[in-house]
């Protein structure tokens, strides 16, 4: 081979380059998962806010929706008297039901219980159902 050391000099660097892009691309294609999973979540303002007609609500009723991904129940005791809490229960995550008669939450995995404002009543549960800040606005509850 009659190639220069200054040609062969050129062809390192050249490659270099190249491998060098190539392994930040790579870094780059890996690590952004990484940082998707470290970064905040954001959980929203007003946009998160859950409207509920309040005729779907019937006093000593309970109503079952969605909030921010997560099964969730509003509750009217007493007319105009609103109540929302996370319907996941805290023992390992099944989902609870209303029982009407017994104005209580019952947990159908393991036979937790829960009161209507959360409250561990019975059973294997270690905390209370979570709840949610509830406003009235016109003929629409808001949940969030």
């Amino acid at each position: 081979m009659n190639d220069s050391p200054d040609k062969l000099n050129e062809r390192r660097t050249f490659l270099g380059i190249i491998l060098g892009g190539i392994g930040v691309v790579v870094a780059g294609i890996f690590s952004w998962p990484l940082f998707r999973f470290l970064s905040p979540v954001d959980k929203g303002g007003k946009e998160q806010q859950v409207r509920i007609p309040r005729e779907k609500v019937a006093v000593g009723g309970a109503y079952f929706f969605s909030y921010q991904g997560h099964p969730a129940v509003l509750l009217q005791l007493s007319a105009g008297e609103f109540r929302a809490l996370s319907a996941v229960c805290t023992h390992l995550g099944c989902i609870v039901r209303w029982v009407t008669d017994a104005e209580e939450f019952l947990c159908p995995c393991h036979g937790g219980r829960f009161s209507a404002a959360g409250q561990v009543l019975a059973g294997p549960p270690p905390r209370p159902l979570p709840t949610y800040a509830v406003s009235l606005e016109g003929d629409e509850i808001l949940i969030g």
